[in-house]
């Protein structure tokens, strides 16, 4: 199974959850049936923002975004762990290693900063009402998303070349369902200490960065709306708001747990990393469709249309 070289490794071998081989099978169903809902529901999202005329605002344009970005996500590591629960043979090529954790970095820095921008957008929406239409277009707001991206994967692309700028000599064995960064530096031939630190601080400081300024905005919201005369105006612009700052707390929740969990606290890397890479995703379309009479209204005109046909 270990195919190493002390100068070229060709490929990896995802350990993952194959130190508890009886309970394979059933993970399996638990994260397939976390997984196809996770896949429909952004789906769902993505298709009702783009057929109904009144959900294209920036409020659901960016809603829509992060559906593309988080369906992206899942992809990356989903589909292959899935197969790695029910397969013998665990390895990934040390390219698809590469580009499986550039991706992975880089729409987890994309979703950071989408969330970031829907709280911009919330804060000019309740703060600025007389000037949001000529602040946030759909023009902007597109602008904006693919700054997102591209911010993401500039940082992503730097983390990456870092970890796989050297050889790796210490064994082929990743400790984790997929090339997590952590997990995959530590078999560096260098320093891999200070590049694992490195690339930590990187993480860390793009999410506290999109963390701190989400809850700077909604400090903003906050003052804002506490001036509203009316209960009513206050429930409307809190209800506008509330699924955002779910998703924010879940998100930004469960990925402080990983990327902040010191070395010494020990525990199994694999079972912290599911409630981000598997729990959030899931969340995350419930959350924002649930909640939202417009979303819940689109699904509804197009069931209608349907049973019309």
């Amino acid at each position: 199974m270990m195919k190493i070289n002390q100068t070229v490794l060709k490929e990896f071998i995802l350990v993952g959850f194959s130190v508890y081989p009886h309970a394979q099978t059933f993970l399996f169903v638990v994260f397939f049936c976390l997984y196809l809902p996770t896949l429909t529901g952004n789906l769902a999202i993505m298709g009702l923002t783009w057929v109904d005329r009144c959900l294209h605002t920036p409020m659901y344009l960016f809603l829509s975004a992060l559906s593309f970005s988080e369906t992206c996500y899942t992809l990356t590591i989903i589909p292959k762990m899935l197969a790695d629960l029910l397969a013998k043979d665990r390895s990934i090529s040390s390219i698809g290693c590469g580009l499986q954790m550039c991706f992975f970095l880089g729409l987890g820095g994309t979703n950071c900063m989408i969330l970031t921008l829907m709280g911009y957008d919330r804060f000019l929406a309740i703060c600025n009402p007389l000037r949001y239409p000529l602040l946030m277009t759909n023009m902007v707001c597109g602008k904006l998303v693919a700054s997102a991206w591209v911010v993401g994967f500039f940082i992503s692309v730097i983390e990456t070349a870092l970890i796989f700028r050297g050889s790796f000599c210490n064994s082929n064995l990743v400790k984790h369902f997929f090339c997590h960064m952590r997990a995959v530096v530590r078999l560096s031939c260098l320093d891999s200490d200070l590049t694992e630190f490195t690339v930590t601080v990187m993480s860390v400081s793009g999410l506290m960065g999109t963390f701190l300024i989400i809850i700077l905005t909604y400090v903003f919201i906050l003052s804002t709306v506490l001036k509203i005369p009316s209960a009513e105006g206050k429930q409307k612009a809190f209800s506008t708001c509330a699924s955002h700052l779910t998703v924010v707390i879940i998100h930004f929740g469960f990925a402080s747990i990983v990327y902040l969990k010191p070395e010494a606290s020990g525990g199994d890397d694999t079972v912290i990393a599911v409630p981000y890479t598997v729990v959030t995703p899931f969340l995350s379309p419930l959350i924002f469709s649930l909640r939202n009479k417009d979303m819940k209204n689109a699904f509804r005109k197009v069931l209608g249309k349907k049973f019309l046909e």
